[in-house]
């Protein structure tokens, strides 16, 4: 079978800060664990990332800015020598594939478990996680964490300036701050987990004090147009529960509009939404867009395009895909040409490590030569 290739905007190339992108299809971060028990990424995720070097750029799976930001076993880290070294053979290997790559820092809070760090999770406040968690044991009930003191936060906002430093040494052209998902930030953002009476708790211009400080931290330490900000307004995942989203968010992109980012990355980002229009409206710059987790998992390559180019025209910038690149290594092309998408296989686990699910989904040409075609 053949297939015609479909010009859109899409595959247009795009400027991104110093970056000069071949198409504005974007892989989303996705945590696979598959880097060793002490964060030290492996030679299986770099051959996992340069398979999908196509991607105009790719952000590379949540990874912790120090210690007790740990969430799962298996997740990368980037806060010692040993986790830049093994970062730096994955860039090394996206950047002989012609690609380019970002690296998506996140601190879990309280979504973590001594079992994983060793240590306690801290949090804005001693909130537990209302569900187990994954260990290497199994599922395990949450602990409580331990509320964050003054000190605590002026640390954890230079463990992620360090972090971004060591992104670069790695060999990262950005990294992406994680304000997202229920992770450590969010959970500063959102009033029933941040229950604090002090400079960082109770009104929204207190709550989204401590994102504002690390972003800033960072963008210092990088420079901003190296630096990019993932939210996810509205979103419940690990507990969150925002009574003021649409208060949240405006206060959050206003205080740090004069940084001069790279990008906002918006998770579940709905053009039929009114809250989307009012961030693209007040976002003064580039805006990465991505439609959800499962949005786009089971349609066929022509409908993935047409999301893909209605949020272009609905005034995103970028487009950020998740589930397709897990399946698709070529995912840029097979849109382009409208070929059949491969699907992610449920049956293996995501997470469990090792090459099945995780560098085993073919390319086309190597689909279309086993079956016949």
């Amino acid at each position: 079978m053949t297939h015609t290739a479909t010009a859109g905007r899409l595959f247009e190339p795009f400027d991104l800060g110093p970056l000069r992108l071949p198409n504005r299809l974007v892989m989303a971060p996705l945590t696979r664990n598959r880097a060793a028990a002490d964060g030290v990424p492996q030679p299986i995720m770099a051959t996992y990332y340069a398979q999908r070097a196509s991607a105009g750029l790719i952000v590379a799976e949540a990874t912790t800015p120090n210690a007790v930001g740990r969430t799962y076993p298996d997740i990368p880290a980037i806060h010692r020598p040993e986790h830049v070294a093994g970062w730096r053979q994955v860039t090394d290997a996206v950047h002989a594939a012609d690609g380019r790559m970002f690296l998506q820092l996140q601190h879990g809070g309280r979504v973590g478990h001594p079992d994983n760090s060793g240590l306690v999770p801290v949090a804005p406040s001693p909130v537990p996680l209302p569900e187990t968690i994954h260990t290497r044991a199994g599922r395990k009930p949450s602990v409580v964490p331990r509320e964050m003191t003054a000190a605590d936060i002026r640390s954890t906002v230079a463990d992620f300036a360090r972090a971004a430093r060591n992104a670069l040494a790695a060999g990262f052209a950005g990294v992406e701050v994680h304000a997202a998902n229920g992770q450590l930030l969010h959970q500063f953002l959102a009033g029933n987990t941040n229950r604090r009476t002090d400079a960082y708790g109770g009104p929204v211009s207190h709550r989204i004090r401590f994102v504002d400080e690390v972003v800033r931290a960072v963008a210092d330490a990088v420079g901003p147009e190296r630096v990019g900000l993932r939210i996810s307004p509205g979103n419940t995942v690990n507990g969150i529960a925002e009574s003021d989203t649409h208060r949240i968010y405006p206060a959050l992109l206003d205080a740090v509009a004069d940084v001069g980012l790279a990008y906002l990355h918006l998770e579940f980002a709905d053009p039929g939404l009114p809250l989307y229009h009012g961030i693209r409206r007040g976002w003064p710059g580039v805006l990465m867009a991505n439609p959800g987790p499962r949005s786009t998992a089971a349609l066929p390559a022509e409908d993935v395009r047409g999301v893909g180019e209605r949020l272009l025209t609905e005034g995103a910038d970028l487009v950020s895909l998740g589930r397709g690149f897990i399946a698709n290594p070529d995912l840029v092309e097979r849109l382009r040409l409208g070929a059949p998408l491969n699907r992610v296989r449920e049956e293996y686990s995501m997470y469990v490590g090792g090459e099945t699910g995780y560098t085993d989904y073919p390319a086309l040409d190597r689909q279309l030569a086993v079956n016949g075609r």
